[in-house]
């Protein structure tokens, strides 16, 4: 019986050891160690989330939708953790757009973490998450979507895979679009579903832009410099269409042609390569190039201004004049005739031109020339704009004034010349031209402008223009059924960069003109880059395309056709 108690005892004795050794861990770990404990069960069971801003949509004049964020998620693997490598290859590729061996290859990787993926869309996503493949992981992110495809790609531009812009708006507007991203506070049960989600501070979306841009306007322009790539084969193309009188861009293409979509989910390599080959380049203002004779309206301009000629002056015209050790020709043999300034305008003539910027002298014609801001940023705002090159008197050569005033010897941009343009057409006010609308849904105050010649000046010269599409003009073959047209033709040599000198091959053919002649509405510059096949000139490459631009674009903007015989006569255009 003692025996009994003794065990009964020494039990007793050992349960209440364990009691106390229990209850002495429950005061350290519910004092001393509470804190690490729930730090590590919040750890466990509660986490903090990144939610993503959506990008701000980018839309053109109407409301058309050209850029738009939508849900998607990131990919990632620890490929440690993937039990059956082959088998969640096998599963993963199709939802990917993957090869399973490129799948394969990733699970396979060493490291801790890999993306498979970026920006997939979010119902691909769901499909992977239903899979339940342990070590596979998706993170919501925004994904960039252009719904109109390679419509003006090149001004819009693309976001990188970490959310800001590389080229494009999205890139000079980065701050306005990418908004801010948000936080949430998750709590999950054992199995890691989530049974509570408390916002912390919600995404701040970006500001939509709405640009100048008329969807349907540069939709034409892209297809009419399209049907120049297949004929004329051209290195790359680009048109601007623009009211001049407000500075606003309503068409800006480029060729070839580039689909943002494409560019947006380029891996690196392939972004690279697409930057390589220059389909990133917004050649509307960043091609520099000699502009040759749609030079010459600020020589004639600057004439007119300081009073050294008017349309009527007449002036003797050889085939061809000496400036020092330089002889000039124009483009069509001729014998010697006088002729007035308007039919030297019309005819191009390089050696009536030539003359005229005799008269102007050096310093007069540099200071026209920088007047029209050549040489300088136009305030245009997109990212990547060139300013050319202009020289300063005292770098001119000897033979500068048989070169300068014809358009052969500085370099200029399409934006430049476009604005340039502008201000001879809406009465001599130079305004920076323009791509973005409104912000936020409130619209920017217009550019100022200033004044660079005259009313009657910049009339004069318009009227001397429409004679380059009138019959013995170098572009006689263009025009559209009720509106009287003005501009410019323009046919230039390269320089041959292994030679240094001009090419007898490579040429940039153009053209900048603008209707109604008398009080114009909308102008428009074709600018082609070495044209290979067909013909090589402005008349007969870029004009045309100016026409076919412009046949469309005036009746569709509600633009009335003049009334009287010169809209009569202005035949059809050419397809």
């Amino acid at each position: 019986m003692a025996s009994v108690q003794r065990r009964a005892g020494l039990i007793f004795a050992a349960l209440f050891v364990l009691l106390a050794l229990a209850a002495i861990r429950t005061l350290y770990l519910g004092t001393v160690h509470s804190g690490t404990l729930r730090q590590d069960a919040s750890e466990e069971h509660e986490t903090l989330e990144a939610v993503p801003a959506p990008r701000g949509t980018i839309t053109d004049r109407d409301g058309v939708v050209l850029a738009v964020s939508e849900p998607a998620d990131d990919i990632s693997a620890t490929p440690y953790l993937v039990k059956k490598p082959l088998q969640a290859a096998k599963q993963l590729a199709p939802l990917l757009d993957q090869s399973e061996s490129e799948v394969l290859h990733e699970l396979g990787e060493s490291s801790t973490f890999v993306y498979l993926a970026r920006s997939l869309p979010a119902a691909r996503a769901k499909q992977i998450q239903a899979l339940g493949i342990e070590g596979i992981e998706e993170t919501p992110t925004m994904r960039r979507v252009y719904p109109r495809g390679t419509l003006a790609a090149q001004v819009l531009g693309v976001p990188g895979t970490e959310g800001q812009g590389l080229f494009g708006l999205e890139y000079s507007s980065n701050a306005t679009l990418e908004g801010e991203e948000g936080q949430r506070h998750v709590v999950s049960d054992e199995i890691g579903q989530p049974i509570s989600i408390t916002d912390v501070h919600r995404e701040v979306p970006g500001k939509a832009v709405s640009l100048t841009l008329d969807a349907n306007i540069q939709h034409r322009a892209e297809a009419v410099l399209g049907a120049i790539g297949s004929v004329f084969h051209p290195k790359d193309a680009t048109a601007i269409v623009a009211n001049p009188n407000t500075g606003e861009v309503l068409a800006m293409a480029n060729w070839p042609q580039l689909n943002a979509n494409y560019a947006a989910e380029a891996s690196p390599a392939q972004f690279g390569k697409l930057e390589e080959e220059g389909l990133l380049e917004n050649r509307a203002v960043g091609f520099n190039y000699e502009p040759g004779s749609t030079f010459k309206a600020v020589t004639f301009s600057g004439a007119l201004e300081e009073g050294l000629i008017t349309p009527e002056t007449t002036i003797n015209v050889p085939d061809e004049i000496q400036v020092a050790n330089r002889v000039i020709h124009d483009d069509e043999p001729h014998p010697e005739e006088t002729l007035t300034a308007s039919e030297i305008l019309a005819r191009s003539s390089n050696v009536g031109t030539i003359k005229i910027g005799a008269m102007l002298g050096p310093y007069k014609f540099n200071d026209w020339v920088r007047r029209y801001g050549f040489g300088s940023h136009t305030g245009i705002d997109l990212p990547g704009e060139e300013i050319g090159e202009v020289l300063t008197p005292s770098e001119y050569s000897g033979s500068s004034m048989g070169n300068l005033p014809i358009g052969q010897g500085e370099a200029v941009t399409p934006i430049q010349i476009v604005t340039a343009y502008s201000a001879i057409a809406n009465g001599g006010i130079l305004r920076p031209t323009h791509v973005i609308r409104s912000i936020g849904g409130k619209a920017l105050p217009l550019p100022a402008g200033r004044r660079v010649v005259s009313a009657k000046t910049a009339a004069e010269v318009r009227k001397m223009m429409e004679g380059v599409l009138a019959p013995g003009g170098t572009a006689s073959e263009v025009s559209v059924p009720g509106y009287q047209l003005a501009g410019k033709t323009g046919t230039a040599n390269k320089i041959d960069p292994e030679t240094g000198e001009y090419s007898e091959t490579a040429y940039v053919a153009s053209f900048v003109g603008f209707a109604p002649a008398s009080h114009p509405k909308l102008l428009c510059a074709v600018v082609v880059d070495e044209p290979e096949t067909g013909s090589i000139y402005g008349g007969t490459v870029a004009a045309p395309a100016f026409g076919q631009i412009m046949a469309f674009a005036l009746p569709y903007l509600g633009i009335a056709p003049e009334s009287g015989a010169a809209a009569e006569e202005s035949g059809t255009t050419p397809e």
